[in-house]
């Protein structure tokens, strides 16, 4: 899936990131742990987080992500941004909350092989 489309599914705004939106991503994980993401993500191309601090940026980018959504309309921080901008991530905000914008994304299709529905 496009994260134009990802961003288009979720109503998010885009904080940083433009010339990525035609980029592809297969999977998607959800959570505000840090930790859980570093032990259990694998091949996942987009972050949903409430967590705003520069950590959640430093993860996704050591986890090769390529797009953090900032759930619950939370406004993330100016280092938050410029820390995704740097680093060459997509950095948007979404006003559902994370159970919300997963559901979206997994009734679009994201991380679902074909045959699954």
């Amino acid at each position: 899936m496009k994260i134009g489309k990802i961003q288009e599914l979720l109503g998010a705004q885009l904080l940083c990131g433009e010339e990525h939106l035609e980029s592809e991503v297969y999977a998607a994980c959800v959570s505000d742990m840090m930790s859980d993401v570093l032990a259990f993500v694998k091949d996942q191309g987009v972050l949903l987080t409430g967590l705003l601090n520069s950590q959640v940026i430093r993860t996704a980018n050591m986890m090769d992500m390529v797009c953090i959504v900032i759930v619950r309309n939370k406004v993330p921080t100016e280092e938050m941004v410029s820390l995704a901008e740097d680093s060459g991530l997509v950095l948007m905000r979404s006003p559902l909350r994370a159970y919300e914008a997963a559901g979206a994304l997994y009734l679009a299709g994201l991380g679902r092989e074909v045959g699954d529905e």
